[in-house]
């Protein structure tokens, strides 16, 4: 890999690593020379380098001996370029500490490693683990390569990216009671790929901090992940402090690891100490401990959607939208080949607008592959594009069903009154649609034999979809939430028989008055909200 944005490279500013340092105990008034300290990734030397100052000081001022030195550093770096002008930057600081050229030399050997982390056999000795962790996706490294890192990694979980791996064997190499500090993609804490991950952690580590840092400057360059600082210590779980996007000021920061590591309970505003936070390989919920105190309660009395009898689905990805999707009246198929297509677009009023698209629809109501002879105008349809439908992965797995759409179209879907919910929002945006459009691949529906839709419409938009799914979803910049299947299955509500028939009237004439007020009142009284409770809900969706 060439360049930066291929090697996963980001690197961070010095206010935020001497902040990680900071909180993971790496201080210069203790006998760093008598411990160690493990870079796994080392870049530029952004971590090393700081590191290393505060090594030589703690060496200074308790006159440890050379050889103590020798141990203190672990650095490795796979990038060639990257490894020498660090080493170059590292020589020039021991040169200017007055260390003779001979020294200098027997350290940076005894310190740096020039290799893959993942592959390197390493000493399970570490006191410090900090530093910034490549972010390379799944599907850029070579597939012997990921094999190898399956092989040697339990957490490695569907399309997990490089730096899962990373933290774990980072984890395994710090000794009984040793800290690792991280700033790397939050994704993992909450995200299917990194249940493994979680539990791992969960079962035998203590997430001490957790620090938000979206939307703050906290790299030299704009980078398109969702940053967090994790500080995790080998050592029995305890409870969690958790601090939000501070300012980016050498102060401000040396300040507030201050209060994060002070033995009392923190006394500043923006500090919250959470319990129970890793829970088994369920997504961490790191909001605030009374929003937190809501969600628990509401689960512990309400079924999910689905065990209320509400299933979640999301719409068809074609893998080729060019070909599948057009205008419905252009598609020359016959009538039952052809489904109108609904998408986001169509539902930004909030009501169904829709716009004309229709998709190809090659398959019959029992789920298998129509046959072409049957059909020609279909067949010629979807022949006029056959090169590029071949091409497809999912076309050259099974050659002879090269016409599919990557997931299987169910025609009585389009028949069906659903809610619909597009995947990214700040807010929820759940629309009622009454049975007349199939759903395209940004789009999730709610589909109910139980529930009457127009009055879930409403209980979602109350404020209760927010909660659940704002607790349980990656955040994205700019505050929006991903509303996808998997959050949207955590939202809690009554079972349909359970919800008192006032309840239900008071609901339906709200929906018809567009009274939003009246509306968020009854789902109060539906849910047992008390007023105390009341401020974790976002109650001005429409």
């Amino acid at each position: 890999m060439s360049n930066t944005e291929e090697r996963g490279a980001v690197f961070t500013r010095r206010e935020v690593v001497d902040f990680i340092l900071d909180l993971t105990g790496y201080a210069a008034h203790k006998t760093l020379y008598k411990q160690c300290l493990l870079e796994p990734s080392f870049g530029n030397g952004d971590f090393l380098l700081a590191a290393v100052e505060r090594l030589l000081q703690a060496w200074r001022n308790r006159e440890g001996t050379l050889p103590q030195l020798t141990d203190a550093i672990r650095a490795v770096e796979l990038h060639n370029d990257s490894f020498q002008q660090t080493r170059n930057r590292l020589d020039d600081l021991l040169a200017q500490g007055g260390f003779s050229l001979e020294t200098r030399s027997d350290l940076l050997e005894s310190w740096l490693i020039q290799g893959d982390f993942l592959l390197e056999t390493l000493p399970d000795c570490f006191h410090y683990v900090v530093g910034n962790p490549p972010y390379i996706r799944h599907e850029a490294i070579p597939a012997e390569l990921m094999t190898e890192y399956r092989h040697r990694f339990r957490t490695i979980h569907d399309r997990a990216d490089i730096y899962i791996p990373f933290i774990e064997k980072s984890l395994s190499l710090l000794r009984e009671g040793g800290t690792l500090g991280f700033i790397c993609s939050d994704r993992w804490m909450k995200n299917r790929y990194g249940a493994p991950l979680r539990k791992w952690v969960g079962e035998s580590h203590h997430l001490k901090f957790y620090v938000d840092m979206v939307d703050t400057p906290a790299f030299h360059s704009e980078v398109t992940a969702y940053p967090a600082i994790t500080v995790i210590s080998r050592a029995p779980a305890g409870s969690t402090r958790v601090t939000r996007r501070p300012e980016i000021e050498a102060g401000n920061l040396a300040a507030l690891a201050r209060e994060m590591l002070a033995k009392k309970a923190p006394k500043r505003g923006d500090i919250e100490e959470i319990s129970a936070v890793a829970t088994g390989a369920d997504p961490w919920i790191l909001d605030s401990l009374d929003r937190l105190e809501v969600v628990r309660r509401l689960e512990h009395e309400f079924p999910t959607l689905e065990e209320a009898g509400c299933k979640v689905g999301i719409g068809v990805a074609t893998g080729a939208d060019k070909l599948y999707v057009a205008p419905f009246d252009e598609l020359d198929v016959e009538v039952d080949r052809k489904l109108p297509l609904v998408t986001t677009r169509d539902i930004r009023s909030g009501e169904v607008r829709w716009r004309g698209d229709g998709v190809i629809n090659p398959f019959d109501d029992e789920g298998n592959l129509v046959s072409l002879g049957r059909y020609p105008k279909l067949s010629a349809y979807l022949n006029g594009f056959g090169d590029a439908l071949r091409k497809r992965h999912i076309s050259q797995k099974n050659p002879n069903n090269w016409y599919r759409t990557i997931d299987r179209i169910d025609p009585t879907l389009a028949s069906k009154p659903k809610l619909l919910i597009p995947d990214i929002k700040g807010e929820a945006h759940v629309v009622y649609e009454d049975g007349r459009y199939y759903p395209h691949h940004n789009l999730y529906y709610i589909t109910s034999d139980e529930w009457n839709l127009r009055i879930l419409q409403a209980v979602l938009l109350s404020g209760i979809a927010k909660l659940f799914v704002g607790a349980y979803s990656t955040k994205m910049r700019g505050g929006y939430l991903r509303f996808q299947a998997q959050y949207l299955r955590r939202i809690r509500i009554p079972f349909w028989k359970d919800v008192p028939k006032n309840l239900r009237k008071k609901l339906a004439t709200a929906i018809e008055r567009g009274d939003i007020d009246s509306r968020n009142q009854a789902v109060f009284e539906l849910y047992g909200i008390k007023k105390t409770e009341r401020f974790a809900f976002d109650t001005n969706g429409r």
